[in-house]
């Protein structure tokens, strides 16, 4: 499908001159004996005096180099969350446009909508917690601008199919943003490979999850040169700081690293699957892809208050649609995974 950004995109946005700030404004080539004046910065070396590049270039090479993308296809943000409100703010105009989300799922969708007065049409998912296609496509007008996936799904831990993504990429006009947080502990392909299909396709990745960074918050958007064009003029110009692309950049660089971290979570994931089948008050542990497992209990809010009782922190998800009595549990490391077994099976 062909998409025209123009015609997606709000009014004040297409003719906004974006701020140029001084590092903008110089082309960077061999800076080793420069001598910087321009962007009133204190002189005296900290590691961070300056000013962070402002579009993290060096952040964007390994990305781009992983994921066989180009580095115009890449914005980066301060967490996810703020690539997902960029996204609002180019492209829905507020109390005019709306957006659609698939509950039970990420709860900032709902809030980023509220907060930019743009209307939030819920959609439930299936009761095996798949898109409902036809109902998400009827619900669409001439003012929805963007259909909200998460996918493998918080908090059910699962993804959607294909066919279903498809579908909606193919006969939906606006854009279609899969959240990929959960990405890396699924067997499924990212549909980064698609990005190219697809022009109505954006995707947001995390190094929070998989890479255990969600203290430098660093969220991720994959799409068209077009997409991030847009979303570059609206960007703070120094949304992600020097700290940040410097702790990111040593962690892509030791992929060995994440990947057997991955590899143990998913391995103790497993293995509290297990347990959980054999625990006396659980009625149903749900299929996951995710670095969590959902499950459903006979009384989520006396097991919730028994488990912090222990000292164990969990999610209470028995207020979200479709979840009553679930609760949902991350993975921790063997140890924390240990401890949270032997409450479980001692709790009566």
């Amino acid at each position: 499908m062909k998409l025209d950004i123009n015609t997606i995109t709000r009014e004040n946005v297409k003719s906004l001159k974006p701020y140029s700030s001084a590092r903008d404004e110089f082309e960077d080539f061999d800076t080793a004996e420069m001598i910087f004046l321009d962007a009133n910065e204190n002189p005296f070396q900290t590691g961070v005096n300056r000013y962070p590049d402002p579009q993290q270039l060096s952040v964007k090479a390994i990305l781009a180099k992983n994921n066989k993308v180009k580095t115009s296809q890449i914005l980066l943000g301060n967490g996810s969350d703020e690539v997902l409100d960029l996204l609002f703010r180019a492209f829905c105009e507020p109390k005019i446009d709306n957006i659609i989300s698939l509950p039970p799922t990420y709860g900032m969708y709902s809030v980023l909508a509220d907060i930019n007065a743009v209307e939030n049409r819920e959609v439930l998912l299936s009761t095996d917690f798949q898109p409902q296609v036809d109902q998400i496509l009827d619900t669409v007008d001439d003012s929805t601008k963007i259909i909200f996936l998460c996918s493998p799904n918080n908090p059910t831990g699962n993804s959607f199919s294909d066919e279903s993504v498809v579908k909606l990429l193919q006969n939906f006009k606006g854009l279609v943003v899969i959240d990929e947080a959960y990405i890396d502990f699924s067997k499924k392909e990212s549909w980064l490979t698609e990005i190219d299909e697809y022009p109505n396709l954006i995707i947001t990745q995390t190094l929070s999850k998989a890479y255990g960074l969600a203290g430098i918050r660093l969220g991720i958007c994959y799409a068209s040169e077009a997409v991030i064009s847009v979303l570059n003029k609206i960007k703070p110009p120094y949304n992600v700081n020097e700290l940040t692309q410097q702790r990111a950049i040593n962690r892509l660089n030791n992929p060995e690293t994440i990947k057997n971290e991955i590899a143990s979570i998913i391995e103790q994931r497993e293995e509290l699957v297990k347990v959980l089948l054999e625990v006396s008050f659980v009625e149903k542990v749900y299929p996951t892809e995710a670095n969590f497992v959902l499950v459903k209990v006979d009384d989520a809010n006396k097991r919730y208050d028994q488990l912090i009782e222990k000292g164990i922190v969990i999610r209470n998800r028995t207020s979200q649609p479709l979840c009553e009595n679930c609760l949902r549990l991350t993975i921790g490391i063997p140890e924390e995974n240990a401890v949270l077994i032997k409450e479980l099976k001692l709790l009566k």
